[in-house]
């Protein structure tokens, strides 16, 4: 299944943009949709006693929580370049919003490079989602922007992440030592291939909608 150029939205078309497999949907985070995941991540989004993410957003007690998230999502849009970005999806299953995704480039037009990151609602896990969700991600980004590389990282005790990752066929690429809740942790960083992505990642049952408007805002419109 391709992508087509069809937009609905006359200023922002990544508004229209759209990944559908047989089971989710990512769909770019409008206000609506923000709303929807600032309450779903104030129900969990993880052990408390843990901490899978880089930035401790989810330390943040309600309802401020909720306000930074709303806050964020406007943000990545305000601060949106061809060169650097942050697209974020909600992922629909069913009709439900049940968690996001994104897409994180710097320096694309140059390093044709993009970074996922993702969470799901902790009723939404060990379904096979992230998974999933993953594989949309990639998608969109080596099938829509044409990218070269695709990049990714987790926490060393993150098993979730680390097993997608493990289980897609990325390749290692070192660590570093960072601080997490005050205290030193280890970051596993991992990256993709194009044409790994091709020989075992790609799909012919994820369709790709809205791609095309979207391509010189994000710095992917290449000849």
């Amino acid at each position: 299944m391709g992508h087509t150029g069809d937009v609905t939205h006359p200023v922002w078309p990544l508004f229209d943009l759209r990944v559908r497999t047989p089971r989710l949907e990512l769909r770019y985070v409008d206000d609506e949709l923000a709303c929807s995941l600032a309450l779903l991540a104030a129900q969990g989004v993880h052990d408390p006693a843990s901490m899978p993410f880089g930035v401790a957003w989810t330390d943040v007690e309600p309802p401020q929580q909720q306000l930074n998230t709303m806050q964020f999502y406007w943000r990545c849009r305000a601060e949106l370049s061809p060169s650097d970005w942050n697209i974020n999806f909600a992922v629909i299953v069913g009709g439900e919003v049940v968690g996001t995704t994104a897409l994180i480039a710097h320096d694309f037009p140059i390093l044709c490079q993009f970074e996922t990151g993702s969470w799901l609602g902790r009723a939404h896990q060990g379904r096979g989602l992230g998974k999933e969700m993953r594989v949309a991600s990639l998608q969109l980004g080596f099938a829509g922007l044409d990218a070269l590389w695709a990049t990714t990282g987790a926490w060393a005790d993150n098993g979730p992440s680390l097993g997608v990752t493990n289980a897609l066929g990325y390749e290692p690429q070192g660590s570093r030592r960072s601080v997490r809740r005050g205290a030193g942790a280890t970051m596993l960083g991992y990256e993709m291939s194009r044409e790994r992505w091709q020989a075992s990642v790609r799909r012919d049952d994820i369709a790709l909608d809205g791609v095309e408007p979207c391509l010189s805002l994000l710095g992917a419109d290449r000849t």
